[in-house]
């Protein structure tokens, strides 16, 4: 499986361990190819949650490949790729770098979300679940089941809640512990996703002397709720 490294790293060096061009796997792909690289270890973020996957570029001494989006399939990362310069070959180092300058904007909108799914709950009430969500660069989208629609004064008390949140300025806490251990302390998990024995739990957000936010969670996320703004 793939190894990722893209909750510390935006760039890392990687071997090229697959090259599947036209749905088959090949030793090489050169100069115009569309090609799809396995690499042992990544920094993109392959498309999951809701969050979209890591744009980025992979150099080596005879090649430069575009990544265009980054999805997962059995444990691995898959880079869809362009060969823009030269040719590439299997077991070849790559320099793998995202970019960067996308990825902020992508984990802002994500965390962003773990706030408006508390605000939503705190003022239609706490049915409210997350059922699907879409998280890019430009935008996120929310998706939720409520028995009526949600009014102007409702939306802007939801919005007031969420803007609180981010000038307060409170660190975003992420940790790893089992399954038991996140349920005890108050995770809350997400519609359809799939959770391992270990998991990640995002912390964020103060309302009193308690986190405002507590969910299981695999994507990126911002060190401070201020970002966001």
């Amino acid at each position: 499986e793939t190894e990722f490294l893209g909750y510390r790293q935006t760039a890392a060096d990687a071997t090229v361990r697959g090259l599947i061009v036209a749905g088959q796997s090949q030793q090489t792909a050169s100069e115009g190819d569309e090609v799809t690289v396995v690499l042992d270890r990544t920094p993109f973020y392959a498309e999951s949650g809701g969050q979209v996957g890591d744009t980025g570029y992979l150099v080596s001494p005879g090649a430069k490949l575009e990544v265009r989006d980054t999805t997962k399939a059995q444990g691995h990362h898959l880079h869809h790729a362009r060969v823009v310069e030269g040719a590439i070959d299997l077991e070849t180092q790559v320099a793998a770098t995202i970019d960067n300058s996308l990825r902020l904007r992508i984990k802002s909108n994500h965390s962003a979300t773990h706030l408006m799914h508390e605000a939503l709950r705190q003022v239609l009430g706490e049915h409210v679940q997350q059922k699907g969500s879409l998280v890019d660069a430009d935008k996120l989208r929310f998706d939720f089941s409520h028995s009526e629609a949600v009014s102007a004064s409702e939306l802007a008390r939801v919005a007031q809640i969420v803007n609180d949140q981010v000038r307060n300025n409170s660190e975003v806490l992420t940790q790893e512990m089992g399954m038991d251990d996140a349920v005890a302390a108050g995770a809350t998990a997400l519609f359809g996703e799939k959770y391992g024995e270990e998991v990640r739990v995002l912390t964020m957000g103060k309302d009193g002397n308690k986190a405002f936010s507590i969910e299981l969670c695999g994507g990126t996320h911002v060190k401070n709720t201020y970002e966001i703004g």
